[in-house]
């Protein structure tokens, strides 16, 4: 196997597909970059098993052929180059040398044959979505995946695509994203769960194209953008009915500048207890009184922010940085809270939405301590 190719091209290449490379792998083939070459074209794979990713960069191939390569080593080696044309070769016994103008370097490879096969998509569905609406979609949800093995079905971004809208759903227990998208439909019902992982590298990878093709099948979902693809197993599992825990009934509304809030909860959180993060919302009509207190380390803060508020005047809790992160991925200038009873959910939405998209989110609240 004999091909050229520039350092920055392969950089680019193999800083896409590591990230399927696992940190501690359990088979040695998978700390190894699956390297084909063939009509001018390069392939590159790597896998942890759960997840594929294949990216095409265009090489001069002299003599086709395939080999596994350490990806760090060859990724760290390549980083430290300028960008300049390396050589390729590698030989029967899987010995691979790449020359610069500057040097060589030599690595031992590993026969492609024992590099895991790509998963065969069968019996599949394919949709195609906006990649912009795509990764703007995870980015508000996948903040909220839980990290609990004991909750497998949450360690997941849920997909329920529709032929006429779709939603998109993430919860961890203490607080949910609910997405609606109209621009998001499929020739039949689709529900899938796609975990946390394979949509962080979605985010990451996927820059190549306007268009993103996702093809779903019972167990895999493939999304392909330019010349990358991204095949994932699914979260086997049922996803909590999450809309039994979306309050109704919410009689009190409150409008206020996202940015003031989210600032004023980061400040006054510094005060709170380190183990419960716990801060208190004060609700009157035309202000907030945001207060947080650690006994153990004898600190409080309290802060007032302008708001209008409609309803009777409620205090409730709230852990700071379930809350945070849920301001953090609300898009506009202002934000909508709507609450019912202290001991209920809050919901947080944009004070406007876009055309195409029906956000919401909820934070669970917490039992106040009987601070002042």
């Amino acid at each position: 196997m004999k091909f050229r190719i520039t350092s920055g091209e392969l950089v680019k290449g193999l800083s896409t597909v590591i990230g399927a490379v696992p940190a501690k792998a359990t088979l040695p083939i998978l700390e190894t970059v699956l390297f084909e070459v063939e009509d001018d074209q390069l392939t590159l794979t790597a896998t942890d098993l759960e997840i594929f990713i294949r990216e095409e960069v265009d090489a001069d191939v002299e003599e086709s052929g395939s080999v596994c390569i350490p990806a760090k080593r060859l990724l760290d080696t390549l980083r430290q180059l300028p960008d300049i044309p390396v050589y390729f070769s590698v030989d029967e016994r899987n010995n691979v040398t790449f020359k610069t103008d500057k040097g060589t370097y030599k690595l031992v490879g590993e026969s492609s044959e024992d590099f895991p096969e790509t998963t065969t998509l069968t019996d599949k569905t394919t949709v195609k979505v906006d990649l912009d609406v795509l990764k703007a979609s995870i980015r508000k949800t996948a903040f909220a995946v839980s990290t609990d093995d004991l909750r497998p079905a949450m360690m997941g971004v849920y997909f329920q695509i529709g032929t006429d809208e779709s939603r998109i759903v993430a919860t961890d227990g203490h607080r949910l994203v609910r997405l609606i998208r109209s621009d998001i439909t499929a020739p039949e019902e689709l529900k899938f769960i796609v975990p946390d992982k394979a949509l962080n590298l979605v985010q990451k990878t996927l820059n190549k194209d306007d268009v993103c093709t996702l093809t779903i099948t019972p167990g895999n979902v493939q999304f392909s953008a330019g010349g990358t693809i991204i095949i994932s197993r699914l979260i086997d599992e049922q996803y909590p009915n999450y809309e039994s825990v979306i309050p109704r009934d919410n009689d009190k509304v409150m409008h206020a500048d996202k940015d003031d809030i989210l600032s004023t909860i980061k400040r006054v959180a510094v005060f709170s207890s380190s183990s419960t993060r716990q801060i208190r919302l004060q609700l009157s009509a035309h202000e907030v009184l945001i207060q947080a207190e650690d006994i153990d380390m004898s600190s409080e803060a309290k802060e007032s922010v302008k708001c209008e508020f409609e309803g009777e005047e409620m205090t409730i809790g709230f852990n700071a940085k379930y809350l945070g992160d849920v301001l953090s991925n609300v898009d506009g200038d202002d934000v909508r809270f709507e609450f019912s009873t202290p001991n209920r959910a809050g919901i947080i939405k944009p004070a406007e939405n876009d055309e195409d998209e029906d956000m919401l989110m909820l934070v669970m609240p917490v039992m106040l301590n009987n601070y002042a």
